[in-house]
């Protein structure tokens, strides 16, 4: 006991001392990464931007977390983050930086968590290299400056971290359940993924804890009891309210928080069946349907500004995604193939993977001369927890049939921990000539700077051959006299050392800046020089870098004359199959949409719409705008068809309904009216049927549709019965221009009106 109190003595004492003065540059790198120009994207992900606009408006919508302000349904996410953002917009005012603040702060506070983590045990430089490694993993900023919910979660996680290393010091139960509990709260963010640190607190707490295996079984049954019920305490209200008392639940086929969480937002991202059209199916990795999920969707929007010129376009009948520097990967989005080293290849490398041959060198020398059974130090016990969240997470992710880019950010705090303790450890090896130890700091330092020149190699006709060959110049020569000078002890070798830390960190600040160089993607963040596409491969020939995503998309009655060509997906330079999606043919290189469609050619986004012209927005896409629109439309509406439901309106509750959110997020947000997605998210859920309609119809809430294409799932006889039924507005009324001509993937997208006695 006397231990346990001079252990939280210290702790206190050390909290007193002055603050570390090395950590202040480390807080203001964070802090510019992640907020720096946040205040230019005025949408950020307008799915979620939406949905925060409808939750300011009630208390009802705020607990449902409502996409729309007429509580029809809810976004495909629990609630949690997005009502930190709702608070935020409620204090700082409805804007995109305001949405994005909360993700962006807690990219900081993230660094800031880690230097703690990791200095106590292994020492205040461990802490510097652990917190600055944090804030340059590209993937972290790239996350931070959006309003996805992945940089708030791994904050929270960390936070229970840090009451699950306090525990174990304490020997205080209370903390146990503190840090569980905030794992349950960490699946009210996003569910399942929040569970995948779960391997790392199990193993920890066995390992580290000094009491009898009774009490560790007895604490932990109680502590994993509490996190399930923090976990499903919101599912279970809501799933217990009934239907017509709340919104419908997104993304769900059977209005369930429940089967959202464990199957949509759960075991189908393992599995890959991602089927969302009523029907399950399990689909390979590169056969996905485009209405997997949320963040499909926001993606294949998001690359309709990527425009490629004709010579760049090569046909091939493949239907594998390019990867960078011309290699295929099957799977969406470059996400690469299942396997053990997919981590190690083009698209997701040059997000998280940076150091990690480094770390595999620091987890050697960590461990080694470690006993199974023990005794263990502190250093090694909490090594294993860093190494029982990495391994669990990296193993998902290398079999996984559907994710994407941005979710590995879950891995950048067990590497950056590894990063910062390895450095200290391996050079400590290294100055004490500790045999086959002190190879360990030169081996990782030579095998990075390789990988780390692997990884930009796609990326040179953007950022020159110089940089690539001073890293892997560098990287071999510092090495090299590493090795020379072995046993040498003076103050050059020290300078060596810092060098060779400073050269493997320098490509990652720089692909952590590209967001701000190159302009971000809200919707499917990434980093690179193609961060703006948010497709992970090489650059595209975007001639505006401000623009994020979506801006090049002509919304329906625009008459910019850009030809179709600019507006289809393009395949990554040097690609020999053209970038095909899923569900399509070859095209002269296009991304093509699913079979079936009218719209050759053009890249079609789920809920029948293609990214040329499917969203009733503005007639113009500025691409000179001081304000970056991203989020899958231009940040002005068409004004000319809102003036026209306005003027027409007579009392109904809705200003107009569409097939899926893509059209009816910017008018939500720009106005603030209830705008129904029938068929929420990617306009598959089950939730309107013909009866439902004709009853909303004669009880005056809608009398306005726009409509884009057939529907999907179980919305097909609805849109059918809408078209027989209704009568088309004229486009001269409606459009911006009467010339102007919407493509759909099944003819051309009309306004039409009903009125049921």
């Amino acid at each position: 006991m006397k231990h346990m109190n001079s252990e939280v003595k210290e702790e206190r004492t050390s909290n007193k001392k002055r603050i570390d003065l090395f950590l202040v540059p480390i807080v203001l790198i964070a802090a510019f990464l992640n907020l720096f120009k946040i205040w230019t994207d005025e949408y950020a992900n307008a799915y979620y931007t939406a949905a925060v606009k409808s939750m300011l408006q009630s208390l009802h919508n705020f607990f449902y977390a409502s996409f729309d302000p007429g509580g029809y349904v809810t976004i495909d996410k629990p609630p949690v983050v997005f009502w930190i953002q709702t608070i935020s917009a409620k204090i700082f005012g409805f804007h995109g930086w305001s949405v994005i603040l909360p993700q962006a702060l807690a990219g900081i506070g993230s660094v800031l968590l880690l230097y703690v983590l990791v200095k106590r045990t292994f020492g205040v430089w461990a802490g510097r290299f652990a917190a600055l490694a944090m804030a340059l993993t590209p993937i972290v900023p790239a996350v931070s400056r959006t309003n996805n919910i992945d940089s708030m979660l791994v904050f929270t996680l960390l936070v229970a971290t840090w009451m699950l290393f306090r525990a174990v010091r304490t020997a205080k139960f209370g903390w146990v359940l503190a840090a569980f509990a905030m794992i349950g709260v960490a699946f009210n963010m996003k569910m399942l993924q929040a569970y995948t640190v779960l391997p790392a607190f199990y193993v920890f707490y066995v390992v580290a804890t000094k009491i009898n295996w009774k009490k560790k079984i007895a604490f932990l049954t109680t502590a994993t009891a509490l996190m399930l019920a923090v976990s499903v305490s919101w599912a279970v209200v809501v799933d217990s309210t009934s239907a017509d008392k709340r919104p419908y639940m997104g993304s769900s086929q059977t209005n369930s928080v429940l089967e959202l969480a464990f199957g949509y937002n759960g075991i189908n991202r393992l599995t890959g069946n991602t089927s969302v059209t009523g029907s399950s199916h399990k689909q390979p990795a590169q056969t996905q349907q485009q209405t997997a999920s949320s963040e499909t969707k926001q993606n294949s929007n998001s690359s309709a500004d990527s425009s490629q010129s004709s010579n760049q376009r090569k046909s091939s009948s493949s239907q594998k995604m390019q990867a960078p520097g011309g290699g295929n990967q099957n799977g969406m989005f470059n996400t690469g193939n299942p396997g053990p080293f997919r981590l190690f290849q083009k698209g997701l490398s040059d997000q998280i993977s940076w150091l990690l041959p480094f770390v595999i060198f620091s987890i050697v020398g960590l461990f080694a001369g470690v006993k199974f059974k023990g005794p263990y130090t502190t250093k090694q016990k909490e090594s294993l927890f860093w190494l029982a969240w990495l391994l669990p997470v990296a193993i998902f992710f290398s079999i996984a049939g559907f994710f994407h880019q941005y979710y590995l950010i879950m891995l950048a705090p067990p590497i950056a921990a590894f990063a910062g303790a390895g450095a200290v450890a391996l050079w400590s090896m290294y100055k004490q000539h500790n045999g086959w130890k002190s190879w360990l700091l030169p081996g990782g330092i030579l095998t990075t700077a390789a990988l780390q020149v692997y990884i930009m190699s796609p990326y040179v006709s953007s950022i020159g051959v110089a940089p690539i060959a001073g890293v892997g110049a560098l990287g071999v020569i510092l090495a090299l006299v590493l090795a020379v000078r072995k046993q040498r002890k003076n103050s050059l070798t020290n300078y060596l050392g810092a060098a060779a830390m400073v050269v493997l960190l320098a490509m990652p600040a720089y692909w952590a800046m590209t967001p701000i160089i190159y302009g971000g993607n809200s919707m499917l963040p990434s980093a690179g020089p193609d961060s703006s596409s948010g497709m992970g491969g090489p650059p595209s020939t975007a001639t505006n870098s401000k623009q994020s995503g979506f801006n090049g998309m002509q919304p329906p009655g625009s008459s910019s004359g850009n030809s179709s060509s600019n507006n289809q997906m393009q395949p990554p330079s040097g690609s020999s199959n053209g970038g095909q999606m899923p569900g399509g043919s070859s095209n002269n290189g296009q991304m093509q949409p699913p079979s079936g469609s009218s719209n050759s050619g053009e890249m079609q986004m789920p809920g029948g719409s293609s990214n040329n012209s499917q969203m009733p927005n503005s007639s113009s896409s500025k691409s000179s705008s001081s304000k970056r629109k991203s989020g899958g439309m231009n940040a002005e509406v068409n004004k000319k068809l809102l003036n026209y439901l306005t003027k027409n309106n007579t009392g109904e509750k809705y200003l107009f309904a569409t097939t899926d959110s893509t059209s009816a997020a910017p008018y939500i947000i720009k106005t603030g009216e209830p705008v129904m997605a029938m068929g929420g998210f990617s306009g598959s859920d089950p939730i309107l049927t013909v009866s439902k309609l004709k009853a909303m119809i004669k009880k005056g809430e809608v009398k306005y549709f726009y409509l884009s294409g057939m529907g999907k799932g179980g919305q097909s006889d609805v849109i059918t019965w809408i078209k027989e039924n209704s009568k088309e507005i004229p486009s001269s009324k409606w459009q911006s221009t009467s010339s102007s001509v919407q493509q759909g993937p099944s003819g051309n997208g009309a306004l039409y009106e009903i009125t049921l006695k």
